[in-house]
């Protein structure tokens, strides 16, 4: 089988499947981009890092299994002294010996099944690693634009904070003129307290999202480039989730990891049944041997005198299994359990991959129709906040609603910013769920 992937055509795929969404955040200066995170990422994340020696690894198994179809050459050598003692008369000689071994497999059924599955093992290393970038784009994302949200949701309480504090002086005015009673006073003093409460959790929020994508980019997390302005999202295309999910059961990497398992399940089967089948090998040798003469050697010693041979061979051995106690058959039927198991895994990633692909289907539309609808919201929640505001001032609304109707546009603001940044991560999930997050 050919190798599904290539390192370098990935990492170019990722980085411009990522354009289209780095370009709806804002350049600031010495702000870091989504980019920018990513790339820090790629060169410190102990998790992809993993994922890069995994491969590294998983790439030697091609070689070792080629190793079995290819010659062996060893050389091999003894060196020894024999002493024979008898009544009146003793022997001493030394000797030594080496030799030059060639071993060429000829008929090896099992050794060509683990070349196979060597190939298979490459591919299925490919595979996770291809996944393994995956995820890192998807987690960088959710990091990145966590701490976004994190932000905004200070500035908002902050905004907020700030409002409340120009109604609580306005109350208070008003108060001491004599226009306005004592509760206004006190309604604006508990939502300034509650908001001062807000903002102490929001600034922990904050440095806790900071740290998170800190441990994913290995960087202390400065400024970040923010989200444009008006930017428009676009839906999913093709339009149809029933596209998604046939994308994700046959494209998405897990999927493919899994089809590959299966796979090398199956040519264990075939490897342990080779196990029956004889063998056959070419086998050359060169040796030479050389004795040293006896010391006090006598004829009726068993040692024998100097001489030195040299001789070469070669030749086909050959062997025939007949019976191993029952390994083998047990062997062959622990193997077809395990590709029992590979398959029905295969059917549970499949199922998981259209899980997903719906789910981040279903996340972006859901996502899109809630950034309409927050829009529409944030209007309206301004409209009435003037409203308000003018109505407090000419006497027909008390300080209550301009508060609860700050607080209802500031509320609004943070969750439309948080709508698009869902919508714009499920995008990522869904093409990473249905193994197209690439240029295209």
């Amino acid at each position: 089988m050919p190798r599904l992937f290539r390192k370098p055509v990935l990492r170019k795929l990722l980085f411009a499947s990522l354009i289209a969404t780095f370009q709806l955040l804002t350049p600031a200066a010495q702000a870091l981009d989504l980019m920018q995170a990513y790339q820090q990422a790629l060169a410190s994340d102990p998790v992809y890092a993993s994922a890069r020696y995994a491969l590294q690894a998983g790439t030697e198994r091609s070689v070792q299994g080629r190793a079995g179809l290819l010659p062996a050459v060893a050389a091999q050598g003894t060196v020894d002294r024999a002493e024979v003692e008898r009544t009146g008369a003793s022997a001493d000689s030394r000797s030594h010996s080496y030799a030059l071994v060639l071993s060429q497999p000829l008929l090896r059924w099992a050794n060509w099944e683990q070349y196979q599955q060597s190939k298979l093992s490459v591919a299925a290393s490919e595979a996770e690693f291809a996944q393994a970038q995956q995820d890192l784009v998807v987690r960088v994302a959710d990091a990145y634009f966590d701490v976004l949200a994190a932000q905004d949701t200070l500035a908002s309480v902050q905004a907020q904070k700030i409002a409340i504090t120009e109604q609580l002086a306005s109350a208070q005015r008003n108060f001491d003129v004599g226009t306005a009673t004592i509760t206004d006073t006190h309604e604006a003093q508990a939502r300034f307290d509650l908001t001062v409460a807000q903002e102490l959790a929001a600034e922990s929020e904050l440095e806790l999202r900071r740290a998170a994508l800190e441990q994913v980019i290995g960087a202390p997390v400065g400024t970040l480039a923010q989200l444009r302005q008006g930017v428009v999202l676009q839906a999913p295309e093709p339009a149809q989730i029933a596209d998604w999910v046939t994308s994700a059961q046959s494209q998405n990497y897990e999927v493919i990891g899994a089809q590959l398992s299966r796979a090398i399940a199956q040519r264990e089967i075939r490897k342990n049944r080779a196990a029956h089948l004889p063998t056959v090998d070419l086998v050359a040798s060169r040796s030479h041997s050389n004795r040293r003469g006896a010391i006090g050697y006598d004829p009726t010693s068993p040692v024998t005198p100097s001489g030195a041979t040299d001789s070469t061979s070669i030749g086909i051995e050959w062997n025939i299994p007949l019976f191993a106690g029952f390994a083998t058959t047990s062997r062959v039927r622990e193997a077809v359990s395990l590709e029992g198991q590979a398959r029905a895994d295969l059917a549970t990633v499949r199922r998981n991959a259209a899980q997903g692909a719906r789910q981040a289907y279903l996340g972006v539309h859901s996502g899109l129709a809630q950034v309409r609808a927050l829009e529409a919201a944030e209007l309206s929640s301004r409209s009435a906040l003037e409203s308000n505001q003018l109505g407090y001032e000419v006497g027909v609304r008390i300080n209550i609603d301009v508060l609860n109707a700050q607080q209802q546009l500031y509320e609004t603001r943070r969750d439309l910013a948080q709508a698009r940044y869902n919508t714009l991560l499920s995008s990522l999930q869904l093409k990473a769920a249905a193994g197209i997050l690439s240029e295209d």
